[in-house]
């Protein structure tokens, strides 16, 4: 009998994608489409590798659209040398114990891009051709002295082999080696860049236990190779099938394999990573998302890299870590003189060897007010950021981890304005408890010192899907049960978290805020909710408990009016705010233009919000806007009174603070009203 398959198309709506099965080694399959602009590319892919390694089955793919394939699920090696891009569509199949599990779930996976977050503009844009002139890597002035290294390969002798045993054993305790050097490396990189870009050496350790490649290595030294000329070959044939997919950014993937298969040589043979001395620019044909992660920026005052990539993960650490790079500077760059004077801007790709006079001072003078604009912002980062006109602005820190919230107090947030509380909801087969609930949120006011947690309420939908929640697919989930609608559905969910939410109240300042809110009955439903729960706790409402919504919808900006009575406060989302408006997905290059924040209409929503919330409550923004200094005056004249942001931007914004007025003596605030464009706006406040 043949086994029963049922195959899904998740373009065609209605698709079910269980399956059934006839018996125990049937299997299930379906289809789905890649929705990730770069395809399965490491992170994406590292993500679906660790899911499947969840579930008692055997999940296996394969690409429609290149046949390559069937790989295992479990394998990163296999899975992003399948060439999956945007677009392709890919075959899953899955046979075991748990196959119906572990398919719904890679289903759910792929709707939802495999959890990587929508691409930032200089991510967006198509590798540029090798060697076509230095690229922009990460914005900033950097002058200095060159400092030229190398990153040479491991020379790796034809040593002959001990017992296999022993060449076994040599190759794990390298890996091991190399997990703990990842993980402490992850370490830094998550508390200097965020958990997004951190995701990178998620991939690196799946890679350097990936069962595939580890079992390849293996047969090598059965037949006789050294550990690490068994290693080499072995991860020299992964990265040949990356350099082979007929997609320049899946080709530059093949740099993080060929980083990783070093790293392990390295230790294999003894080699020592690279060092340099003094400060300066370093100068290196290609750098390890390992090496940028451990550059100290207080020696390294830029980078030029003769190869790379913007899109490439060591400029996107570099960026979050604030050193100026640029990238794909040739060859040439490489025998520049160790000590010739070296000026980069990392912000325009413009690299000066040995400028002249002119040149240097206007780049010197640039980076003497940007320095000491950031120093001003850092001394001043805990003290209160008052207008020129003694207005307080309270600046607050959007967290997503107990790591963001030591950031947030490290860098002198006034409060948590957003705590994006679905990070204990995603990634998991279950809801969280009331009480793990609780420990979390608890070490979140640990961290902030007492500061106010403004715990934004279980924000997910059909674009980030729970696996105990399910829901029927949507057509564009950024328009169906998401947010409020989602968690007033599953009456258990919110339920749970007001008890934890009302629980810590006791304890700390809380702000409970209610997300995607687009009609008065919802908040008036959600508020009834939480007053069930305040009953239920017996100790009445807590003393400094607050309640307010977010502002994400156009409609609840103009009907603000109506809401006012029954809040605190609003809290406007301008990410969603802004693409709603304009009709632009924020996650969406070919649009990303249109979706721009400072728009005269989004203005307007936000000039409605302030109006109706004047004398009432308080306005804050916590989208990205709020973190544009250039913006500050204009947001601040509307009337916003609380500017949350990333944590390491705080410092910055309380000082764009501290120049404006509240009440500008000038026609800022209609002009900018009624201006043609964002354009126009921006050049306003310039």
């Amino acid at each position: 009998m043949n086994p029963t398959v049922e195959t899904v198309d998740l373009d065609r709506p209605g698709s079910d994608a269980a399956g059934t099965a006839t018996g125990a080694a049937a299997p299930l399959s379906a289809v789905v489409k890649i929705l990730n602009p770069h395809g399965l590319h490491a992170r994406p892919a590292a993500r679906l590798v660790q899911e499947a390694r969840r579930y008692d089955a055997r999940v296996q793919l394969r690409n429609l659209d290149t046949g390559a394939g069937p790989v295992p699920a479990t394998s990163l090696s296999r899975v992003a040398a399948l060439g999956a891009l945007h677009g392709h569509r890919v075959e899953v199949s899955a046979t075991g114990a748990q196959a119906h599990e572990a398919l719904q779930h890679v289903v759910a996976l792929a709707e939802r891009r495999f959890d990587e977050p929508a691409p930032a503009a200089t991510e967006q844009a198509a590798p540029v051709p090798y060697n076509s002139g230095p690229l922009a890597a990460s914005p900033g002035i950097a002058i200095g002295p060159a400092i030229p290294i190398r990153s040479v390969d491991v020379d790796v002798p034809d040593d002959d082999a001990q017992d296999e045993v022993v060449e076994w054993r040599r190759l794990r305790a390298a890996v091991a080696e190399v997990r703990r050097q990842i993980q402490r490396v992850r370490v830094t990189a998550a508390q200097e860049a965020g958990e997004g870009e951190a995701g990178i050496f998620d991939a690196h350790l799946m890679l350097i236990d990936d069962a595939e490649l580890l079992d390849d290595v293996h047969t090598r030294i059965r037949t006789g190779l050294a550990a690490p000329r068994a290693w080499l070959d072995a991860i020299g044939a992964v990265e040949s099938e990356f350099a082979a997919v007929p997609d320049p950014y899946l080709q530059a993937r093949a740099a993080d394999v060929h980083a990783v298969g070093q790293q392990v040589a390295r230790v294999l043979v003894g080699a020592p990573e690279i060092l340099f001395d003094g400060e300066g620019v370093v100068i290196a044909d290609d750098l390890t998302p390992a090496q940028v992660a451990g550059l100290d920026p207080t020696r390294v005052k830029g980078l030029v890299l003769a190869s790379g990539s913007p899109t490439g993960h060591n400029a996107i650490l570099a960026r979050s870590r604030a050193i100026p790079a640029i990238v794909a500077a040739g060859a040439g760059v490489l025998a520049i003189p160790p000590g010739s004077t070296i000026a980069l801007d990392g912000t325009t790709g413009k690299l000066y060897v040995n400028p002249d006079e002119d040149t240097l001072h206007q780049l010197e003078a640039l980076d003497e007010r940007s320095r000491a604009v950031a120093t001003l912002a850092m001394a001043a980062a805990h003290a209160l950021a008052i207008t020129a006109d003694g207005v307080e602005i309270l600046v607050g820190a959007n967290i997503g981890s107990v790591a963001d919230a030591k950031a947030a107090a490290a860098h002198g947030a006034d409060l948590a304005g957003l705590v994006r509380t679905e990070f204990l909801y995603l990634d998991r087969r279950e809801a969280p408890t009331v009480e793990q609930q609780v420990e979390v949120y608890r070490a979140l006011a640990a961290a902030l010192a007492g500061r106010r947690l403004t715990l934004r309420t279980l924000d997910v939908g059909g674009d980030k899907p729970l696996s105990y929640a399910p829901q029927p697919p949507e057509n564009n989930p950024f328009l169906g049960m998401r947010g409020i609608r989602l968690a007033l559905a599953q009456r258990e969910l919110l339920h749970d978290q007001l008890r934890a939410i009302v629980h810590i109240a006791h304890e700390t300042p809380v702000s409970v805020m209610f997300p995607m809110v687009s009609t008065l009955d919802e908040l008036l439903e959600a508020r009834r909710r939480l007053e069930h729960v305040i009953e239920l706790d017996g100790r009445g409402t807590p003393d400094d408990l607050q309640v307010g919504i977010m502002v994400e919808v156009p409609a609840t900006a103009l009907k603000a009016e109506a809401f006012a009575p029954h809040v605190d406060f609003f809290s406007i989302g301008t990410n969603d705010l802004t693409q709603y408006a304009l009709a632009a997905e924020r996650g969406n290059p070919a649009v990303a233009a249109i979706g721009d924040p400072l728009d005269p209409g989004v203005l307007r929503l936000i000039d409605s919000v302030c109006r109706a919330a004047s004398g009432r409550c308080l306005v804050a923004v916590c989208g990205e806007l709020a973190a544009d200094e250039k913006a500050a005056a204009l947001l601040v004249a509307l009337g916003v009174r609380e500017l949350s942001v990333a944590p390491a931007s705080a410092p910055r914004v309380k000082q764009a603070v501290r120049v404006v007025a509240a009440s500008p003596g000038h026609d800022l605030l209609p002009q900018c009203l009624s201006a043609s464009g964002p354009a126009e706006v921006r050049a306003m406040l310039s």
